[in-house]
């Protein structure tokens, strides 16, 4: 294929449209600057944000008294210590302003008595999370969004572009490389400024609630870029994913409004509750947060008390039909579509890789070190510290989205760097335009290979065995991989795509599990089986950064 590019030049540059991307673009372009916005999907319909479908995390204090100090408290004791206290402030307290732009853009907040309703959520102390309704928040969110990015001057939408690296010149990001998926074809994006938002790591997993896209492309990314990376091994596993029976057309994490709000209990194969052997005794409020659910729900499955398909059961029998039609109406009816009656029957629930509370680590006003180079959303490391508040995922990607397109339009208005002549272009032009080696691999096996790797061994539950077993399969699979893409570079070549993005996950798989053997305690989402206690000394925060492309830890005392 040819290696002659296309070319875009903009101020800046968003990579990534789920909801920290698009907000991102809205701020950036109403700051002045002329917005691209890229994704490999189509724009506001890639991501996480387009597949959340419940509440969102904000101390509106619109029926009960609240104020962002009391979120910020909830916020910082779920993070078990490690959340970094600015980035946590920044998205408790500018949460509301948010929330209310968008409902002045018409987003639809349920509402009560005239004020937006606010609902209990596992983590909080009062009723603060608001919704448009338990199972479409997301994708209203990404609605309104689409709309505002479509009615907003100065941005233009590029969908089918593969980012495969940043490109840089004198120590500065000036831009990316891409491959665009319907042509074969690389493109060189010049920019003043450029805005990760790329979304978590979750693909990683076999069983995840992500898109196709969130293998942890950005982490890689901003890796090779020269920004440094935090909290990697801190993966949130969602403890009450659908597992069985069979479900389809409903999103596997919906079940988590269903049992704070009715009441749902947790049981092993003795149909007896379980959590309060794991130190979360619930009360009948059914509130345990996702770090210990997860853990208990594994527990009890490795000590053979699970369900049949190796989880727990969620059992909403106590509960009457009237009630339970109050509440979740039409969803009743699509579960009788899959055969599951709910007063005659529990379903089947285990954890499932939702979120990643690590990412690229960034300051207050979303930089990430590397000049020209911003952060926004799940791509941003450090506010969530070692476990995320339910709810928090949203607002941090308006909060954090909101502030990177402000401050990227204000650094790219004061950009006088050449932009045309970055210095890692050619290699990557002749990586994605790369003739196939001889060798051929099957790169969609290899993804489930590593895939189920991640779910077996840098699971819910890790051990030393499991996670040196691990990075033996991912080194194997790293040099398996080889340098040169698989594939004949046409258009729409998915060999070519899953190649690029092996590269990227493979590199990230290692920084978790590498993560994760360092740090020899339990706690949030690391649970240790070989060191089951939290260890004070290890109140530290995990930075990542490449030295002679090899990967490297530096620990550093977590800020109170």
């Amino acid at each position: 294929m040819t290696a002659d590019p296309m070319r875009a030049e903009t101020d800046v540059l968003v990579i990534g449209s789920g909801a920290a991307g698009m907000y991102a673009a809205i701020e950036a372009a109403r700051g002045g600057a002329k917005v691209l916005l890229a994704d490999r999907s189509l724009i506001g319909r890639g991501g996480a944000t387009v597949m959340a479908q419940m509440t969102v995390a904000v101390a509106l204090g619109s029926q009960t008294d609240d104020h962002w100090s009391h979120h910020y408290q909830d916020t910082l004791k779920a993070g078990r210590g490690l959340s970094n206290p600015a980035l946590a402030q920044l998205l408790c307290e500018d949460g509301p302003d948010c929330i209310r732009t968008m409902d002045e853009w018409g987003v639809g907040w349920a509402r009560k008595d005239g004020h937006i309703t606010q609902a209990m959520a596992p983590g909080h102390d009062r009723p603060r999370c608001v919704y448009v309704d338990f199972l479409n928040t997301g994708p209203a969110v990404s609605k309104t969004l689409r709309t505002v990015v479509n009615k907003t001057a100065g941005i233009t939408k590029a969908g089918d572009l593969c980012i495969v690296d940043l490109l840089h010149h004198d120590g500065a990001v000036v831009g990316a490389a891409a491959l665009h998926l319907g042509s074969g074809a690389p493109v060189i994006i010049s920019a003043k400024a450029t805005i990760l938002a790329t979304g978590g790591l979750t693909r990683l997993y076999r069983r995840n609630s992500a898109s196709s896209n969130m293998g942890g492309d950005g982490y890689a990314l901003a890796l090779r870029a020269g920004a440094r990376l935090v909290d990697m091994e801190f993966v949130q596993f969602f403890p009450i994913g659908h597992l069985a029976p069979r479900l389809i057309g409903m999103d596997p994490i919906m079940w988590d409004p269903f049992r704070y709000k009715l009441g749902g209990r947790l049981l092993n194969n003795k149909m007896e509750e379980f959590t309060q052997n794991y130190g979360a005794v619930e009360n009948g409020k059914y509130v345990v947060t996702r770090d210990v659910g997860s853990y208990a729900i594994v527990k009890e499955v490795e000590a053979g008390r699970g369900s049949p398909n190796g989880g727990a059961f969620l059992s909403f029998q106590h509960v009457p039909e009237t009630k339970l039609r109050e509440a979740f109406g039409p969803v009743i009816d699509k579960l009788a579509e899959n055969g599951i009656d709910l007063t005659k029957m529990p379903i089947e629930v285990a954890p499932i890789a939702h979120y990643h509370m690590g990412g690229i680590a960034a300051d207050t006003q979303m930089q990430t070190g590397v000049p020209g180079l911003f952060a926004a959303g799940e791509a941003v490391g450090g506010a969530n510290g070692a476990n995320r508040l339910s709810g928090n995922a949203i607002t941090e990607a308006f909060v954090f989205g909101r502030r990177a397109g402000r401050v990227a339009a204000d650094y790219a208005g004061k950009a006088t760097r050449g932009r045309a002549d970055a210095d890692n272009a050619p290699a990557a032009i002749d990586l994605i335009a790369a003739g196939a080696p001889d060798r051929e691999i099957n790169t969609a096996e290899m993804v489930q290979t590593l895939q189920a790797t991640m779910q077996d061994d840098v699971g819910a539950l890790r051990n030393e065995t499991g996670l040196k077993r691990a990075l033996t399969q991912i080194e194997a699979m790293a040099q398996d991989l080889g340098d040169r893409p698989q594939g004949d570079g046409h258009r729409f070549d998915m060999r070519r795509v899953d190649w690029l993005d092996l590269r990227n996950m493979i590199q990230v798989a290692r920084v978790v599990t590498e993560a994760a053997l360092a740090r020899t305690e339990t706690r949030g989402a690391q649970h240790r089986e070989d060191y089951p206690d939290t260890a004070p000394d290890w109140a530290v925060n995990q930075f990542v950064s490449l030295r002679d492309g090899r990967i490297a830890l530096s620990p550093e005392k977590a800020a109170s």
